[in-house]
């Protein structure tokens, strides 16, 4: 067997892509094969050496490779993981900023905003480079998804491919956490189940695992006792869709917020996200990146007048030693291990092309649900109607999502305005324009060569 991890120099998905890997038994039970591939030169020695490392310490014996070289990774792979960026909070910066220039108050702008429409094209790009190699190379393999945009990656994979695949994001984990803070209860005491699209899923079933009980009552309960500033940057939002369609949602007011117009009142970290002063030149212009701040949760704006160092720290992979090894809690292995060892195995999370799974959304459009994954293959579930509400939330994505990908196909700035003016965010027609031209010239070389 042959996995082949595509952008294994990330500081996160490598390593715990590692780890994954070399803890599973089921998988080195197999003739197994790891290659490590990542078009950083740079950051291949260190994580070559960091996976040699873990696998002497887990007593594995496995081959082992890595290179800059794409064919070379994908020939003959049976498993191909994926977590790329490109220049990652370079453009970042353009997606947070220069939509905010234009009046377009989104918040974080990685997967939804007109930000998250231009995070897609280039990632999108780079995916579809390496799906279409796999079509080539290794055309029975499964491409297991970690890059964001999520949803609209796997769109583009699964409308311009012929490439099995399978999108992968541990969310909902986040979700579900919140639940057991909420109900005072562990959270592997919890069984719950959720659908909706990636970053904005809903849980649907809430329930105490030994006894069936049905827990939704207790958590609208103890909702309204709960603080409201507790937590304000992950929770406020999410409770008070809970109180408007009946659903808790999952992940967090940081994600979520990206799909809901009036969602900014219930964040407060977004002034300070990515703050620069653009009087001494923007972030993409200077190469000073400004220090992201994901939440206002642990005081992140508490540091000393003059640091020692720059906050932003650079990565250092270290020694298998200095990391604690375990499983990273991240999907794509238990996945593997019942596509290939016959594990049976259940998903909380899977995004695939919609087959029935999710009433009232669009037939392939890409959905998220649980599902079971075992001899029998990847068997997405069936999850009960939505409210309408929600409904409307999510189908005005799947359109956005749509669009998205025709204007990649047709090379259309036009099919790229009509996703853009159906944004959420967006309430200006001129200045859709200006911000989609302007985002166009900044990021032109891994930009579709739209016309």
């Amino acid at each position: 067997m042959k996995i082949a991890v595509i952008g294994a120099g990330s500081e996160e998905f490598g390593p715990a892509s590692v780890h994954d890997i070399f803890l599973s038994d089921l998988l080195n039970k197999h003739n197994l094969e790891v290659c490590l591939m990542d078009i950083n030169k740079q950051s291949l020695p260190g994580i070559h050496k960091y996976a040699e490392d873990v696998a002497k310490k887990l007593g594995r014996d496995q081959k082992i490779s890595s290179t800059a070289n794409l064919d070379e990774a994908l020939d003959g792979a049976n498993f191909v993981i994926t977590a790329i960026e490109i220049k990652r909070y370079h453009y970042w910066a353009q997606d947070f900023h220069i939509p905010r220039k234009y009046g377009f108050n989104q918040v974080y702008g990685e997967n939804g905003g007109v930000g998250g429409l231009f995070h897609a094209l280039r990632n999108i790009k780079a995916t579809l480079e390496i799906a279409k190699r796999m079509e080539k190379l290794c055309p029975d393999a499964w491409l297991l998804n970690y890059t964001n945009p999520l949803t609209k990656v796997c769109e583009a994979v699964n409308r311009l491919t012929s490439i099995k695949f399978v999108g992968l994001c541990h969310g909902i984990l986040a979700g579900k956490h919140q639940l057991s803070q909420f109900l005072e209860m562990k959270e592997e005491d919890l069984e719950v189940k959720a659908s909706g699209l990636n970053h904005i899923t809903w849980f649907q079933s809430i329930k105490h695992k030994e006894t069936g009980e049905d827990l939704y009552p207790k958590l609208k309960k103890r909702e309204r006792e709960a603080h409201w500033l507790a937590e304000w940057d992950e929770i406020a939002l999410s409770r008070m869709l809970m109180r408007t369609y009946g659903l808790y949602p999952s992940p967090g007011a940081n994600h979520i917020v990206e799909y809901i117009r009036w969602a900014g009142d219930f964040l407060a970290s977004d002034k300070v996200q990515f703050f620069y002063d653009p009087n001494e030149g923007h972030p993409w212009e200077t190469g000073k990146i400004p220090t992201w701040i994901y939440s206002l949760q642990g005081n992140p704006t508490q540091v000393p007048l003059y640091p020692e160092k720059d906050i932003n720290l650079v990565f250092e992979l270290g020694k298998a030693d200095n990391r604690e090894i375990r499983f990273s809690r991240e999907y794509a292995i238990p996945i593997i291990e019942g596509l290939s060892c016959g594990a049976n195995n259940s998903i909380d999370a899977v995004n695939v092309a919609n087959d029935n799974f999710v009433p009232g959304i669009e037939q392939g459009a890409i959905i998220e649900v649980p599902a079971i994954v075992n001899e029998n293959g990847l068997q997405p579930q069936q999850a009960e109607p939505l409210p309408e509400g929600v409904l409307s939330i999510l189908r005005t994505q799947v359109s956005i999502n749509k669009l998205l990908i025709e204007a990649f196909e047709e090379n259309s700035k036009n099919k790229l305005l009509q996703a853009i003016l159906l944004e959420p965010t967006v309430d200006s027609y001129n200045n859709a324009v200006s911000c989609m031209n302007e985002m166009i010239a900044l990021q032109k070389e891994y930009l579709p060569a739209l016309k």
